[in-house]
């Protein structure tokens, strides 16, 4: 990579460049439903009414996506960042790989297939079991990328097939399971039709089953690892009449937080246990809730949970979900290369960074930021801080820790060690995600709260602040239809969980007045932040970075 190079034409910083990332932040009109706007917040009031800044898009194509109907996330979004180009991103580059058949002609499916037709040394050959989220958020995981894989290993001569779904309500509607359920059921009954022995084994919500992330609670994991390889779990002879069932004991229930349950025969056995022999695909493309499942099917030794009996299968990830540790070992389709990053060229630079975010957000600012890569690029020059999270209903504590990365960042100012300071408040996603409206506006008068406090210290250190999001959640915590918010029977607002497809700001507040905001931008995103923010630390862009947001005032 070429070096960094000092600008004649910018002005040169006096003190640091502070930014931070308002998770789940987005920009929409005021009205039922945008916890954003109905939020108490005299900072980001002030802060818009006296800085200057921009709309910029944090979905879709603007963060590498197929279409601009898809929502953002704050995996795609950090890399988009961090990177200061798009790149191909998950679902996209599954469906090209599926489109092209690349995924198939690779040596994992190959061997994936080989394994459960018994066409491998070890003999008899087992069954392929497929775990993931069933939905068609293109979030985690598309329901349309399984089927294909189901259709393929059919046709490639599977005639095993079980199935392990999770459940969504928070990329998707909150009581949506039954519809993907069963357009799975019907896609299986075909592959019956056509001789293979292909069934529902066993499931549960997202949140407690399987999907755990960052290591803030592996008891997820344990709960699916017992339903999925043990058998062992509430039994149904359905996983519609498990859905079905857990909605009457419980009418406020959603799908992301259902137990595990666990698909048995008419003896009461458990159809699909994963036993030695088989193969195993988790079919979620992006990485943060699938790493730690995959270490569990992977490693020999694990502290974590008592996993019982341990089978030897093959195991296959959708993608590789982190780079430099290589989990899994195996996967189907290869991630974006993505080097060269705003990370990278400031170590290079001999520029010293700091970041920090609470444990749920702490691999964005990290990880995703640095182009799916482990680990500092120096440990001299870069300092990354973990806050761990509180292990209880983020309704329950909207807060979050946003007081004590506060508190980190203030620090971070003082010590004048720093050059750039990265954060992410995780509140306006995190609560927002839970489709509680009161607790998500405390969320985000939480965020304005230590933003009150930024301001004073980044002026005082003669530093450059920039406030923005890696795309929106709060701003619309109501499902709406034609433009009215819909209600349920008891004419409640139906919440709404998922990512938004608004905007997100990025304002710039310099107490010296050296900046200013480039209103000229063709189609401004958040990939355009790595240029802008080597800009404010007095670098020119690399040539192949997006156009810079700001300006000399």
């Amino acid at each position: 990579m070429n070096p960094l190079q000092k600008s004649n034409r910018l002005p040169q910083p006096t003190g640091p460049v502070v930014q931070i990332i308002m998770d789940g932040v987005g920009i929409a009109s005021p009205g039922p439903g945008n916890a954003v706007a109905a939020a108490f917040t005299p900072t980001l009031d002030w802060l818009q009414r006296t800085c200057p800044f921009l709309s910029v898009a944090a979905h879709g194509t603007a963060v590498g996506l197929p279409s601009d109907d898809d929502m953002g996330n704050s995996e795609v979004g950090h890399n988009a960042l961090g990177a200061g180009r798009v790149f191909d991103q998950g679902a996209k580059l599954v469906n090209r790989a599926i489109e092209n058949e690349s995924l198939f002609e690779g040596d994992t499916w190959r061997a994936l297939v080989a394994q459960c037709k018994g066409g491998t040394a070890a003999g008899s050959g087992g069954k392929l079991h497929f775990i993931g989220l069933l939905s068609d958020g293109n979030v985690h995981s598309h329901i349309l990328q399984l089927f294909a894989l189901l259709d393929r290993a059919a046709a490639d001569g599977v005639r095993g097939i079980r199935v392990h779904p999770l459940l969504d309500g928070r990329d998707v509607g909150e009581r949506s399971a039954l519809q993907y359920l069963d357009q799975l059921e019907e896609r299986l009954s075909l592959l019956r039709a056509a001789g293979v022995d292909a069934s529902v084994a066993s499931g549960g919500g997202r949140m407690v089953t399987t999907m755990d992330r960052y290591e803030a609670d592996w008891r997820i994991v344990e709960r699916g690892w017992n339903a999925h390889v043990h058998g062992q779990g509430r039994p149904f002879p359905s996983a519609r009449k498990a859905v079905e069932t857990m909605y009457a004991d419980d009418a406020a229930a959603t799908d992301q937080f259902l137990p595990a349950f666990v698909i048995v025969d008419a003896a009461g056995a458990p159809v699909g246990p994963i036993v030695d022999g088989d193969g195993v695909i988790f079919f979620n493309f992006r990485g943060d809730r699938a790493i730690e499942i995959s270490r569990a099917f992977t490693e020999k030794t694990l502290d974590k949970f008592d996993r019982g009996r341990v089978p030897e299968v093959m195991y296959a990830g959708m993608m590789e979900y982190d780079g430099d540790l290589h989990i899994p070992p195996r996967y189907l389709v290869s991630p974006p290369a993505i080097a060269e990053t705003l990370g990278e060229y400031l170590a290079h630079a001999g520029l010293r960074s700091y970041a920090t975010a609470e444990t749920q957000k702490y691999g964005h600012v990290t990880y995703f930021w640095n182009g799916n890569r482990s680990g500092r690029f120096s440990d001299e020059l870069e300092t990354y801080v973990e806050i761990p999270s509180d292990l209880v209903p983020f309704e329950q504590r909207p807060w979050m820790k946003s007081a004590e990365v506060c508190d980190g960042i203030l620090a971070a100012i003082a010590s004048g060690k720093h050059d750039y300071i990265r954060a992410n408040f995780a509140n306006g996603d995190m609560v927002g995600h839970t489709g509680v409206f009161r607790s998500a506006t405390v969320a985000i008068e939480s965020v304005d709260l230590a933003l009150s406090r930024i301001i004073p210290a980044v002026k005082k250190a003669g530093g450059v602040l920039i406030v923005t999001a890696d795309h929106g959640n709060a701003d619309e915590m109501f499902m709406t239809k034609k433009g009215k918010v819909e209600t349920d029977a008891a004419g409640e607002p139906v919440p709404k969980t998922a990512h938004t497809l608004n905007p997100v700001m990025y304002l710039i507040y310099d107490p010296a007045g050296r900046w200013t905001v480039d209103a000229d931008v063709t189609a401004p995103g958040i990939g355009n932040n790595a240029a802008t923010v080597l800009n404010l630390l007095g670098f020119e862009a690399p040539e192949n970075y997006l156009h810079t947001l700001v300006r000399p005032a």
